[in-house]
């Protein structure tokens, strides 16, 4: 999915505005120029007309036009800094101004998208995912296995290695992964993991707590005076590259949950879009709470990963106040 068509529009019109702003930067630099340093306009206006006298001569057979013309554009090239220069201002004062001298501020090289398209997408794509700031401490690069030991600490390891296995295959293998164990021992870290490299990698990734998506769920089906932005978030909850659950068990639970979590979740699989649920309930405890049918979908289609230990949360809690 990536962008979506608004998102990517949003995008072109920002590159349009780019353009316009810098052409009209330039207007006035020329403006200024053309009132304020004397001989400047006559030199352009000399190059116009020497341009096509020697384009005549080089129809007409004289081979040594072109070398001719090149030799008094330098000329003139030379003279127009020198007046620029004595004006104070910089010898490429009148070139053609852009936000990214890359991409000339159209957002491709050729037919592949600009580093500088890609940034704006990736911000986009954060914008959307509702977690950027979560994301700056709940990465791969602050990842640890210090609190974990023996067997928490092999299956720890062998849910990195999934987490892993699913970013590299992400492109190539549809996937689910469901998380669940004691509360405290990483699941959200290891799903904002994974959420930081989609995105960076060009991917849309949409997070929820459980509470808040029944909540916006609720509202979508119930609020009849729904906004656009719900519309949106209905749409995005189904076509995003990733959807990730978090906390699911932690939400107060009824038929319409359960329903609402079943259609989520199985559209998504038609559709062969990723989901990652994370919960604290045990396997048991969670399929007493949901019904049969959704604990179905989970453990036929999902990667189950199993993680227990120390409340990590806790225990750094507990270090800082001992400073």
């Amino acid at each position: 999915m990536a962008l979506t068509n608004s998102q990517y529009d949003l995008i072109l019109r920002e590159y349009e505005a780019k353009q316009n702003r810098n052409r009209h930067l330039l207007e006035e630099r020329t403006a200024y120029v053309y009132e304020h340093v004397e001989g400047y306009r006559e030199i352009e206006e000399s190059i116009s007309s020497v341009s096509v006298e020697q384009g005549k001569k080089l129809l007409a057979g004289d081979d040594t036009a072109l070398t001719e013309l090149k030799s008094i554009l330098a000329d003139f090239s030379s003279m127009k800094k020198q007046l620029l220069a004595s004006a104070g201002l910089p010898d490429n004062y009148l070139e053609p101004v852009y936000d990214c001298p890359d991409c000339k501020d159209t957002g491709y090289l050729g037919i592949r998208k600009c580093h500088c398209f890609k940034n704006r997408e990736i911000t986009l794509l954060y914008e959307q995912s509702g977690i950027r700031e979560m994301l700056e401490n709940e990465n791969f690069s602050a990842l640890s296995y210090e609190y974990y030991l023996g067997e928490d600490l092999l299956r720890f390891q062998n849910a990195v290695t999934t987490c892993r296995n699913f970013i590299n295959n992400f492109n190539s293998d549809y996937h689910n992964l469901f998380f669940y164990g004691t509360v405290g021992t990483g699941k959200s870290f290891l799903s904002g993991c994974i959420a930081k490299e989609l995105i960076e990698s060009g991917h849309s990734v949409i997070y929820f707590s459980a509470s808040g998506l029944f909540d916006t769920l609720s509202k979508i089906k119930f609020d009849y005076r729904n906004t656009e932005e719900l519309h949106k978030a209905y749409e995005d909850l189904f076509q995003c590259d990733l959807l990730i659950i978090d906390d699911l068990g932690t939400e107060y639970t009824n038929n319409f949950i359960n329903s609402q979590l079943f259609s989520l979740i199985n559209d998504r699989h038609l559709a062969k879009k990723a989901v990652i649920i994370s919960t604290n309930l045990s396997l048991e405890d969670f399929r007493n709470r949901y019904s049969d049918r959704i604990f179905s979908r989970i453990t036929s289609n999902y990667e189950i990963c199993k993680i227990t230990g120390p409340d990590i949360r806790m225990h750094k809690k507990k270090l800082q106040n001992r400073k």
